[in-house]
Parts: C-alpha cells; sequence; structure tokens
C-alpha cells in the first residue's frame, strides 16, 4: 500500500500540468504495473488517482487508502500534503501512472480547468476517470468528451452526504456512464460509500 501526492499553485490556467508536483511515501511497494480495465484481476491491484483534497475529497481519498489501495493524491493547495517526502513533476502524472482517477472538485469551472488543460493529458485507452465533482449535467458531458476522446472510460458519480457520512464511509453515489467501469471501481465506491446507483447515460445522475 503506497500514497502518493502531487499539487500545484497556479499562477494561470496555462501552468497546470507544468507547475504541480507529484510526490510519494515510502512504500514496501514494488513500482505501480499498468493494467488495463476489465481485466481478470483482484480489484485491489488497481492504482487510483484522487483529484481534489477539499472536505469531501481528503476523507474519500483515505478510504481507499486504507483499505489496502495504492492511491495518487492531487490537490493545489501544498499545504495538505504536508506529510509527503518526495517530489517529481507533473499533475497529469497522476491520471498517466493510475490505472482509475477520481476527481472530487467544487464546482464546474475548476472541473472543467482540470480535465481540459491537465487530467486529460494522462488519460489513454485502459483508464478510467470517475467524476464526483459538484457540477451540472451539461458540464459532466463536456467533461465525459474529452475523458473519451482519450479512449479512455467515463463515469460520472455525484455523492448525497456530507463531510462527516464522508468521513465514515456513508456516502451515497449516483453513478451514470461506463457500466464496464461502474463495475470496476463498485468496490472502491462501497469502500467509501454505504450505497451506490447506476443510472445508465452521461447526465442521468446529474439531474
Amino acid at each position: 500500500m503506497a500514497l502518493f501526492c502531487s499539487s500545484f499553485c497556479p499562477r494561470s490556467a496555462a501552468t497546470l500540468g507544468r507547475a504541480s508536483l507529484l510526490l510519494r511515501l515510502p512504500s514496501s511497494s514494488s513500482a505501480r504495473i499498468s493494467k488495463v480495465l476489465g481485466a481478470d484481476e483482484s480489484s485491489a491491484t488497481l492504482t487510483v488517482g484522487f483529484l481534489g483534497l477539499g472536505i469531501m475529497g481528503s476523507p474519500m481519498a483515505q478510504k481507499p487508502f486504507k483499505a489496502g489501495y495504492n492511491v495518487t493524491i492531487w490537490n493545489r493547495t501544498k499545504s495538505k500534503c504536508h506529510h509527503i517526502l518526495e517530489y517529481e513533476p507533473s499533475p497529469a502524472e497522476v491520471a498517466a501512472s493510475c490505472d482509475v482517477t477520481f476527481a472530487m472538485l467544487a464546482d464546474p469551472q475548476s472541473a472543467m480547468l482540470l480535465v481540459g488543460r491537465g487530467t486529460a493529458r494522462g488519460m489513454a485507452p485502459g483508464k478510467g476517470y470517475v467524476d464526483a465533482s459538484t457540477v451540472d449535467a451539461a458540464t459532466s458531458k463536456l467533461i465525459s468528451k474529452h475523458i473519451k476522446d482519450k479512449g479512455a472510460l467515463f463515469l460520472e458519480a455525484p455523492v448525497s452526504g456530507s463531510k462527516k457520512p464522508a468521513e465514515d464511509g456513508q456516502l451515497i453515489f449516483l453513478a451514470a456512464g461506463d457500466a464496464s467501469l461502474y463495475e470496476t471501481v463498485g468496490p472502491l465506491l462501497d469502500v467509501m460509500g454505504k450505497s451506490k446507483f447506476y443510472l445508465g447515460e452521461v447526465g442521468n445522475a446529474r439531474r
């Protein structure tokens, strides 16, 4: 089990992906191995990225880590990664080095900026992006297009619950998008929440 973290303080939108840092804690685990989603393997072998360490994102990201997953964390505020020891450049490296990347951003603008000028660069066939950010259905569809244009899978997964349910792993996930990705990340959603529902096409979970 290993916890990784990347953070950055952008001076402008153009710096997204250039000014961030990927940091990592030492681990007895070997180097992370990229795996194609859908392969016959234990879900615990998935490497997990988590973008956004706010009120909700921070406790949510800790759940997979405590459950034994290798977790990479990105956040704009470096101080929230105070426990990190080693630095490496590029926020897009989070998505590039993980099988599945979750996002929990506070608003549509942040979520679109992150994907359009950062995360999408690290996406590729065989990877998945799960967006739990606070966005509307139209924005979610735009984010999905960015991700799927890279050949990756997309799932919107807004949550019902606040800080305390997030800390207790009692969130409710409403998911829509690629059904195969929903099945792949099901064990992760179970770690972070008490129930989950699949609602079909992208946008359905945002209504």
